[in-house]
């Protein structure tokens, strides 16, 4: 299998006016149920399987407005995607990408705001990763329950690695990563995975998280 090597900065500025936009998504038109944009797809692999995936953010007034598109303009996962207390693996997809050395990949997200008031207050910890596929159309898609990963084995950055419970932002954060490791333009599958153990309606872990503006940009 492939690796795809790619080396990760926080809240890197690329200047539009010295970069190519390959992708621009900002999940702003999903709809509920969510008809999600041409060639992004999700599975749900938690343990035991919720009644949610991933689905337009924002629809209700108590929750955040999107980075952009306003207040449902952005994709969102939350604790329904599993039962009880289970185990969430919680995959969202990109289409196939032709990427090469240079390129940078960038996305905000954020949770529920973290404050002793108005009550209740955020103290259920959520954790992303983001993985990547150098398999292009032929990426194995997990399928086999919380530990399969397909062929997105490598973990790019993780959002929360620890569940800390104020580590993952509660206000919109760009992350962004550049490509490295690629001597030529090689076709790439991006993966969001919201993972949380002991997550659910009953556990301790797992609330309420949105990906916004997710983008790719290649440098002149």
């Amino acid at each position: 299998m492939k690796k795809l090597l790619l080396s990760f900065s926080l809240l890197l500025a690329v200047s539009a006016t010295n970069a190519q936009n390959l992708i621009l998504e900002n999940f702003d038109t999903l709809g509920n149920p969510a008809v999600l944009p041409a060639g992004w797809q999700t599975t749900n692999q938690s343990d035991p399987i919720g009644t949610t995936t991933w689905f337009q953010g924002g629809g209700s007034a108590t929750l955040f407005p999107g980075f952009n598109g306003g207040q449902t303009g952005y994709i969102g996962a939350n604790f329904n995607a599993t039962t009880g207390t289970g185990t969430i693996s919680n995959w969202l997809i990109s289409p196939t990408l032709t990427l090469q050395q240079g390129d940078v990949i960038s996305f905000y997200t954020r949770t529920t705001t973290y404050a002793a008031t108005p009550t209740p207050a955020n103290t259920f910890p959520d954790r992303l990763e983001m993985r990547g596929s150098a398999n292009g159309d032929f990426t194995v898609i997990p399928s086999g329950g919380i530990d399969d990963v397909g062929d997105f084995g490598e973990v790019l950055v993780e959002v929360n690695p620890t569940l800390a419970l104020t580590d993952y932002p509660d206000d919109w954060t760009q992350y962004t990563f550049t490509i490295t490791g690629l001597a030529t333009p090689t076709a790439v599958k991006i993966a969001f995975r919201y993972y949380v153990t002991d997550g659910g309606p009953l556990g301790a872990n797992s609330n309420y998280i949105g990906i916004d503006a997710f983008s790719i940009d290649r440098p002149l």
